[in-house]
């Protein structure tokens, strides 16, 4: 255990910490990005595909960043091609790379040479690229800070700008089809072209309102969730202690944001005790054979009956905090004496009017991809103090 107020006072100083590199890395950022997303959406109009990958944790930025361009949750807004690469992608990429894709490589803050290699040879390719690790890339981020766990937060805001704004370029531009009685659904479908040159500054300046929109939420997060960040850590580390093990589980986004916690947990990056952990979301096999056999709400139940013991910890992670099979999988996870914990946004949704888990930790936002930077923020701050309690 650890004193309250000492507990709360580390919680606030972490957030503060990922807000003080936020305000440093995106005014001089945002133009650059802003030019870089501008040429992505020509490719993206020609045909070209996304291809992401990283190593260890940082396959879950890869994963993260697919799903949000193939299944975009902004509505009307269009598909687009997307893969991740990581099982293999020092072969896969050169293999089925085109000129008119886009490559982004994610690692960690000193670098990975191998990510680094295999950009250089999609960039002599023709390929756009994106280095979110130090690399040779057309665009190539130069970590702003030494923690990993500040460097990958920073980079989701970077990965989920560019994959908001390139729809702005898309609505500027001509595909030359009709969209008929549709065409308010798909504005980027429109014959008129238009030159976009001049949308870089506001897409820039639209960057920066993101990230700050973000560095507001974790103050609020920071005045208001402290206690409760600290109550959920002291139960995980409490359960981890006795021998229980960490169950985490979520949909798409929120799918990958489980993946690397339980990789946080599980691979430490920091000088931590490794812990038990394991994500729920990361075998799409079970996921798909359960999905087809008994239906998507069990997906998550029907594997946390399988793993879960009553000294464990589940903990679901929602934007909406609505999902029949998180729900689903809680309800379960109380009946058998688990310690639950959520991570959740708008207002908490069911899990929060239904009291569902023992500690819910809300971002109190109703836009997803604001929500899932700043659960990111929190769930790296659990992990940190988890780690103090656990020496």
């Amino acid at each position: 255990m650890i004193d309250v107020e000492v507990g709360t006072t580390l919680v606030r100083r972490l957030l503060r910490e990922r807000n003080r590199v936020s305000a440093a890395v995106f005014p001089a950022e945002c133009a650059h990005l802003a030019e870089a997303c501008r040429e992505m959406a020509e490719r993206f109009l020609r045909g070209g595909r996304l291809l992401a990958f990283g190593r260890r944790h940082y396959l879950t930025d890869a994963q993260h960043v697919s799903v949000e361009f193939v299944h975009p949750v902004i509505v009307g807004k269009r598909a687009l091609p997307a893969l991740d690469l990581s099982a293999a992608f020092e072969a896969w990429v050169p293999s089925v790379a085109r000129p008119d894709d886009i490559a982004m490589g994610f690692g960690p803050p000193g670098g990975d040479p191998a990510v680094a290699s295999t950009l250089e040879a999609a960039g002599r390719a023709g390929v756009q690229t994106f280095g979110f690790t130090p690399s040779v890339a057309d665009y190539s981020l130069a970590s702003p800070t030494d923690d990993p766990f500040v460097h990958q937060e920073i980079v989701e805001v970077l990965y989920h700008t560019l994959w908001e704004t390139v729809h702005v370029f898309f609505e500027h531009r001509e595909r030359g089809h009709d969209a008929g009685a549709a065409a308010f659904l798909y504005p980027f479908l429109g014959e008129q072209k238009q030159d976009t040159r001049n949308l870089v500054s506001d897409v820039a300046a639209s960057i920066r309102l993101k990230a700050e929109d973000d560095e507001r939420l974790r103050d609020e997060v920071g005045a208001n969730e402290a206690p409760r960040v600290l109550q959920a850590a002291e139960i995980i580390a409490e359960r981890l202690e006795a021998g229980g093990t960490v169950l985490l589980f979520g949909n798409g986004g929120s799918a990958t944001d489980a993946n690397d916690w339980a990789l946080d947990f599980a691979v430490p990056v920091k000088p931590f005790r490794p812990a038990r952990a394991v994500s729920l979301a990361m075998e799409p096999a079970n996921l798909s054979a359960i999905a087809n056999d008994i239906g998507q709400d069990a997906i998550f139940l029907r594997q946390l009956i399988a793993q879960a013991r009553p000294g464990d910890v589940a903990i679901a992670i929602s934007t909406s905090g609505g999902s029949a099979n998180v729900i689903a999988a809680l309800e379960e996870a109380r009946k058998r004496g688990l310690a639950t914990v959520a991570l959740l946004g708008c207002e908490g949704g069911e899990i929060v009017r239904r009291g569902l888990a023992d500690v819910s930790l809300v971002v109190r936002s109703d836009y997803i991809p604001r929500i899932q930077e700043v659960q990111a923020s929190i769930y790296h701050v659990i992990v940190e103090v988890v780690g103090h309690l656990r020496p």
